[in-house]
């Protein structure tokens, strides 16, 4: 139980790591006061560019990957890797670094996958980056991938996974609300790319 104990601390701690805040003041930029206010990745593409969001990214992504390896790098085996990835989701959400805030959790999210099952992590990203170009809309991609995803989990007959993505599903779309007020009014904001961008512009 310590060890576990110890994982779960490290995994917040992981997952509480700032990286849109630390990269933006590399610029001189407070990400809680520009663009969504988020300090996720998508806001910081929003603002800083591409090559700062990758570097988000990548963080986020690594964040999530370490926190779910522990258990297999530490040889412990009394615990599902799962369980200790989504300590760092909370941390990424509520960071103790931040004041408790946090970004929305995706990214994060898809390095527990990428750690815990590759497969399923490819298929994660192939639904995000298809729905990404179809509606050019990150939030909307997040929902609908997530949700997809849920179902997806059942044909791996691994009711640790399928649990785990019914809650962060539940969980990313409960991060989303605001966003998904804007999408039914019609008024989300787009990246500048992808065929429902291309349309709204020609129109």
């Amino acid at each position: 139980m310590l060890k576990i104990l110890i994982m779960l601390v490290i995994a917040y701690l992981l997952g509480s790591i700032p990286s849109g805040v630390l990269v933006a003041k590399h610029f001189n930029k407070d990400l809680h006061k520009e663009g969504s206010g988020n300090t996720g990745t998508t806001n910081t593409f929003r603002v800083l560019g591409v090559k700062p969001g990758l570097l988000v990214l990548l963080m986020d992504l690594l964040k999530g990957t370490l926190a779910t390896l522990q258990p297999i790098v530490f040889h412990v085996t009394t615990v599902n890797p799962l369980i200790i990835g989504l300590a760092a989701i909370l941390g990424h959400t509520f960071s103790v670094f931040d004041e408790f805030r946090g970004g929305k959790a995706v990214a994060t999210s898809a390095g527990m996958l990428l750690a815990y099952n590759p497969s399923y992590f490819i298929i994660a990203c192939c639904l995000f980056v298809g729905f990404i170009y179809i509606s050019s809309m990150v939030s909307f991609s997040s929902i609908v991938s997530a949700i997809l995803l849920v179902i997806i989990s059942f044909f791996y007959h691994d009711w640790v996974l399928s649990v785990v993505a019914i809650g962060l599903t539940s969980f990313i779309i409960y991060r989303h609300r605001s966003n998904i007020s804007r999408i039914l009014s019609g008024n989300e904001n787009l990246v500048p790319f992808g065929i429902y961008y291309r349309l709204k512009h020609k129109g």
